[in-house]
């Protein structure tokens, strides 16, 4: 249990220094000002590696205290929900182009909450499906009029 108190500080300190250096090699705008594409992510990169930092030095503290809510994550279903969770948004990302936003993420989020509630909830599974597909599709298609593929 210690190795994941500390290893997913860890993880998340590289994968906030990843960003920032990342960051630094995004283009410069060519109209305005020539930094403006870089403040946010480096802001945001900045900020996770404060909280990241943060995080650790919390997990340093209590290392020799036991924790059940980490304990209970390998426990039951819940490491198996991740993984076809994952895997879904994987499968999610692959599909998104070809099928275009509303049949992606109709596939995606169906086989998401058919996995979670099962087949019992087959009604509540389907209009939750559809209708946050469509409350989403519309509300940025229509409303904030992003293309969506």
């Amino acid at each position: 249990m210690k190795a994941v108190k500390i290893g997913m500080p860890l993880l998340m300190i590289i994968i906030a220094g990843f960003f920032l250096i990342s960051s630094f090699a995004i283009p410069k705008a060519n109209l305005g000002n020539p930094n403006g594409p870089l403040y946010f992510p480096i802001g945001l990169s900045i900020f996770m590696l404060v909280l990241s930092v943060i995080y650790l030095f919390n997990e340093l503290k209590t290392l020799h205290e036991h924790n059940g809510k980490i304990q209970g994550l390998f426990e039951g279903r819940t490491l198996k929900l991740i993984a076809v969770t994952i895997a879904l948004g994987v499968i999610y990302a692959f599909i998104f182009e070809p099928f275009g936003f509303l049949a992606s993420t109709i596939i995606f989020l169906g086989c998401l909450l058919f996995y979670v509630n099962g087949w019992k909830k087959w009604k509540a599974n389907i209009i939750v499906t559809v209708s946050f597909s469509f409350i989403t599709w519309y509300g940025f298609s229509e409303l904030l009029g992003v293309s969506l593929p």
